[in-house]
Parts: C-alpha cells; structure tokens; sequence
C-alpha cells in the first residue's frame, strides 16, 4: 500500500532529526571542550579520589561593622598523600620527618606536637599533664591497642616498634613518633592531607621549595588564617578556636565535621559555631600511572556567616583601659596592697539588653593565646576568668535600691518617712552599725539611697520582710541568668529556701543584713548591670546579648537580626520609681565636684562595699570589694553600667570609670576617632 507523505510529516521529521543532531553536537562540545580537562584527567587516571576543601569561618564584627576578628591567608606545611613515601617506606618517612623538624627548630619554628608524650626533669619518658582524653586514645584498640593500666614507657615503646625508630635516640625518636602516630589519628589519605605545621613564614616556604626533590611530598597550602584586629580587644568575649579533639568529633562527626577541623573553644567563636563555620567544597583528585596529579574543583567552599556583635570596639576599649588604669591607681595608694588588682565592668543599652562593652581584668593576648596558654592556666590570678560573666559577689549596698523601690511599692514607706539613726541599730538584743555621718540624724528615703544609710534599710527590711525584698530582686533578675550567648553564674538570691537546701536554719538576723546586700547573696557584675538598667528604663528588663545579627559573608542576606526580648514587666508606679531615681541621682550629684566633672549628662548611680575572707600569705584576712552601678543620662536613661573593684575599700573609687565610659560614649572626647584611626588599616 503506497503512503502518501504530506509535507507537514516532511516538516516534522526533520525537526525531529535537526534536533537529535543539535543534542549530540551539543553533548560533544560540552564534553571536549567545557569539561575537556576534567575527562582527560578522568580518561588517563589510575584511581580517582574526593578531596574536601575547607572554607574560611565567618568573620566577627562590632554593632558598627569593624572588624574584629577575620581572615587572613597563610601557609601551611603538608604532607601529600599521592607523593609521600607509603606507609612500607617506613625509614625514608621517619627521614623526612626528622629533616623537617630539625629544619624548623633550627629556625625556632613550632610544628604541630600534639604527643601525650614528654621528657621528665631525670630524662625518663612521662604523661603529658592534663591530657587524659589523648592519653587514653592513644591507648585505644584503634591506635596502640594497650591495657588501660600501660605505662608511658610501655606507650613509647609501642611506637618505636610501630614506627622502626629504635636506630634513633630517644628525643628523635619521640619527635618523629608525633608526627607518625598523628598521622594515623587524622587518618593520613588523599582525602585528609596531614598539616605539619600552620602560620608558617615565606622563608621557610621557600627553603622547603627549594629542596622539593628531598621532600618528597611535602608541599605547602594556602589557607585561611584566623586573625585579631586587636588581640587584646575583648579576648573573653570573642573566644578562640582549636583543633577538635576526640570527644567533640564523636559528638560532630554525624554533622559533618572531621578529625582535621577546627572549631570555636570559647567566647562567640563557640556559641556561634554553627553560623560561623563555613560549607566545605569539593575536589577530584586524579593520579596517573605516572604518578601525575591532577585536580577539579567540584563544588567550591562558602564561608562562613559574619556574626554582627552588640559590642562597640571603642567603648569595649575606653571600658576595659580605664577599668585596669583605675585597678592600679588603687594599688599604688596605701589602702591598695592587699590583694592582687582583678575586677570587671559591663556597660548595657538600657532599652535594648544589648551588651556595649563587657570587661575583666586582669586580661591576656588572644592572638598569642597558643604561646602563652601554659603561663595563663597557671596564673594565680586568672587572666582567662571572665569576671564579668562568672564571678559572683555579695553586692553591698548597690542592693538598697531595690529595697527602696519594694517598699515604697508595698507601702511600707512613702517620700515622707524617716528612720532616726543614731549610728547604731539595735534588733532582737544585737547591735548593727551605720558608720555614715548624716546631715540629718532623720533620714528619709531619697537620703538614705543618697547617705546609703544602713540604719534606713535595716528597718524597712525589718517592715518589708525576705518574702517580698526577694519578690523584687527577682522580677529584677538577679540570682538568675541574664540570658547572653556565653556562659554565665546564676549566682545565689539568699533566703530561708535555699539555706534549708544547705541543710542551714535562716536566722532572723539575715533578713536585715539582706536589705543591705549583705547575707548571703551573690550575684554578677552582668546581674548588677541589667538590675541597673531594669531600674533606670522603669522596670522593663531585657534578655541580656552580645550578637546583633548574623549576616550572610558576602552581606548579601540576613540570617537572623536580634530584637529586644522582654523577659520581665515589673508593674511599678513612676512616682515610686522617681523617688528611688533621684536618690540616685544625688550620689551623682556629690560627683560632680570630682570624677563627673568634665560631663555633660547627669549620671545617677549607688556605690556599695562588702567584705569577704581571703587566704593571703598563709592567713586568713578580711578584705573589701566595691562596687558601682550607674546610668545616663539621669533625665532619658540610654546606658547602664556596673563596675566591680576586688579588694577596694569604697565603690565610690570606681567612678573614673563610670566617667570615661560616659564621655566616650556621649561623644564628648576624642577617643573614638583615634581608636579608628589607630585601626584604620584593618582588612
């Protein structure tokens, strides 16, 4: 039967050919040409393996986007897989690995020692101290395969035999020890090249360059450096990061993470870790039958997120210098040479809980965190500690506020009442001293705050009761966590419940010595701060932050952006609240004379003391802390601050510093502007 082709089939046959063709000579340009590299690399492979490329963490930056901490590009010595001599080569490993140790002690350069291994003060093999975790993996099944009881020597002796080092003395034999047993924890492959050493200087590069053919397999790589705009600018808050050690990779590893990463050890750089850490790439590496590699970038690495912090870099360093200035004024006086100087200082928005500054002293370096870390842990006063956020103290009479303000609320007191103090308060047959000198021997509420009167406050608690100071204190946060991203002490609100929690009876006593923030109370400088700041914005008090936001790397999204969290409406009238205020504002008012001088806004503040027992020099010594709460200005509050001084004979001492936070901040000096020129070249 004879089929008659009309010219519409005509039409589409030959659409359909066109087509089949253009998809085939399509395919063929892509495959020679767009892909051609990486198929002629496939095409003339003997093994093909994935490599992962690691991606640069995030950078963080203060609330105006200068940068504090970031990266910066470095080399890294290497050991490549595909070249070093195999694991059967075992002298010409050991070889190498002792040339280049020696190469750089030679040089007084660090390579990555990470053996739980060392030499005695008698030369005889020991444990490293305070390395539990790498001496029982180095026990393990996995690696060494000893008894858990195997003695450092039965250790060493076992990477002698592993490694073929007994031709070698002991020193040399435990170097290159290191360096192969930490090839085999990082599983040493072409997926997971070995670092050797990191931060490594051009000359060295180049020496190692230049004797390639001996080094075999030793190459270098550019990666991304962590660096500090200012290693001194606020070293607790931003924190530091470090190798993964055994324990946090079998937590991490089903997330992602591999024995060769680094992660955030503290500060931001920890509780951010998962913003901060990048997304690793992908490449192919491919090795022909003549040894010749070659790789293709699969999936390129992205950085990480930029963490936008509430901190402001210049007040950060306008609080912690005249914090340390004003510590070692009071050392060089005669009252100051009992203790060593150590104390704190937080500085808040007031209507946000956004942390501007957050202090503590004594401090360190942490872009030389890695060559000092055995001096700073055992420093006997604790430059590591975060006084700020850890420590906490019985707060004195920076507590009466909150007393005044509960009183007054309950309608204990009003504006008008008065308390004769005769310098002595008598209750239940014992006797408590005032030692404050009154205008008047009739003190009233306003004076009492301004005076700080104990007498006052020992009878309004008296009235008040625990039950309900402590109602107050904790609507005002203290005893309580403030909510921030780092690690902080909850501190301790004293009462009946928690000394039975002691197994201890509340004496009625205790509940006067409560009123003026004495007992048993403890709390921290960042509770006295938000106390403050809750007292000075009319009872609002604000979930405490340092992150602002958190910004894609390339700025281009916005991940998260922080708003003001109210944890706390205190239902308070604004005359009670006025009241304990303008008290307050007297003790700034006495100031003027002296410290707040120089200061265009009016600041209100309330100083306190306490004591505490101190082992100094073999005895037992009662020393003084003082204490300083404030907030500015008086009239529209915008900041608090709080400033502890250990060892300080008055809280009124720490004013200077209240005074240089509140000129810079309200612009009134040129600090700002010579901290950013100073910083001017920052990447």
């Amino acid at each position: 039967m004879h089929v008659k082709i009309t010219p519409a089939r005509r039409v589409i046959s030959f659409c359909v050919l066109l087509a089949f063709f253009v998809f085939f000579a399509f395919d063929l340009v892509k495959i020679q040409i767009i892909d051609g590299p990486e198929y002629d690399a496939a095409s003339s492979a003997v093994s093909e393996k994935t490599a992962r490329i690691s991606a640069a963490r995030g950078e963080i930056v203060d609330c105006n986007g200068q940068k504090l901490v970031y990266n910066d590009q470095g080399y890294s010595i290497i050991f490549d897989y595909a070249y070093f001599p195999s694991s059967s080569e075992q002298e010409r490993r050991n070889e190498i690995i002792l040339s280049l140790i020696n190469l750089f002690e030679k040089n007084n350069l660090e390579w990555i020692d990470n053996l739980p291994l060392v030499f005695d003060q008698n030369g005889n093999i020991a444990f490293k101290e305070n390395s539990e975790s790498l001496i029982s993996q180095m026990k393990s099944e996995d690696m060494l395969n000893l008894n858990e009881y195997a003695t450092a020597q039965n250790c060493f002796d076992a990477l002698i035999d592993e490694y073929d080092l007994q031709g070698y003395s002991p020193a040399d034999a435990r170097k290159i020890a290191s360096v192969r047993y930490e090839m085999v924890r990082l599983f040493f492959s072409i997926g997971y090249p070995y670092t050797f050493a990191t931060d490594v200087p051009d000359a060295m590069v180049s020496l190692i360059k230049e004797n390639s053919i001996f080094y075999q397999g030793v190459d270098v790589e550019v990666v991304p450096v962590r660096q500090y705009a200012d290693g001194t600018l606020a070293p607790h808050v931003l924190g530091r990061i470090g190798a993964i050690d055994a324990e946090e990779y079998k937590e991490l590893k089903s997330e992602g993470y591999k024995i060769t990463d680094y992660l955030g050890k503290s500060g931001i750089e920890a509780a951010m870790e998962e913003y901060l850490k990048g997304t690793d790439g992908e490449e192919t590496v491919y090795r022909d039958s003549e040894g010749n590699r070659s790789t293709a970038v699969t999936t390129a690495p992205i950085q990480g997120n930029t963490v936008v912090l509430t901190i402001d870099a210049g007040l950060q360093k306008v609080a912690q210098d005249s914090l340390e200035d004003t510590l070692l004024a009071f050392a060089g006086s005669d009252e100051g040479n009992l203790v060593d100087n150590a104390g704190a200082v937080v500085v808040l928005n007031c209507k946000t809980g956004g942390i501007l500054a957050c202090a503590s002293y004594p401090t360190y370096d942490i872009s030389t965190y890695s060559e000092n870390v055995k001096a700073l842990n055992e420093d006997p006063a604790a430059p590591l500690w975060n006084r700020a956020l850890l420590s906490t103290y019985a707060t004195g009479s920076t507590m009466k506020p909150s007393v005044a303000l509960a009183a007054l609320e309950e309608g204990i007191i009003d504006e008008d009442t008065t308390v004769y103090c005769s310098g002595m308060y008598e209750y239940l047959g014992q006797e408590f001293k005032c030692e404050q000198s009154h205008v008047t021997r009739f003190v009233g509420v306003v004076n009492a705050l301004n005076e700080s009167c104990n007498t006052f406050f020992y009878e309004v608690g008296k009235l008040l009761g625990i039950e309900k100071m402590n109602e107050y204190r904790t609507l005002f946060g203290l005893g309580s966590k403030t909510g921030c991203e780092l690690g902080e002490a909850t501190g301790v609100l004293d009462s009946p419940e928690y000394r039975a929690s002691l197994n201890q009876k509340w004496l009625p006593g205790y509940t006067i010595q409560s009123a003026i923030g004495q007992a048993g109370n403890l709390f921290s400088p960042i509770q006295l701060a938000n106390y403050c700041a809750t007292l000075a914005n009319g009872g609002t008090r604000y979930k405490t932050h340092f992150v602002k936001s958190i910004k894609s790397y390339d700025y281009s999204q916005t991940i998260i952006e922080k708003s003001p969290e109210i944890v706390a409406q205190m239902d308070i009238s604004d005359k009670s609240l006025e009241i304990v205020q303008r008290g307050m504002a007297a003790v700034g008012e006495r100031y003027k004379t002296s410290y707040f001088k120089n200061l265009k806004v009016n600041v209100a503040c309330k100083t306190g003391t306490s004591q505490e027992i101190r082992r100094l020099e073999g005895h037992s010594v009662k020393v003084n802390n003082g204490f300083l709460i404030a907030f500015a200005p008086y009239e529209n509050p915008e900041i608090a601050v709080a400033v502890v001084g250990e060892g300080f004979t008055a809280g009124g001492r720490l004013a200077p510093v209240v005074a240089e936070i509140a000129e810079y901040y309200f612009g009134q000096s040129d600090t700002m502007q010579s901290y950013q020129q100073e910083n001017v070249l920052i990447p």
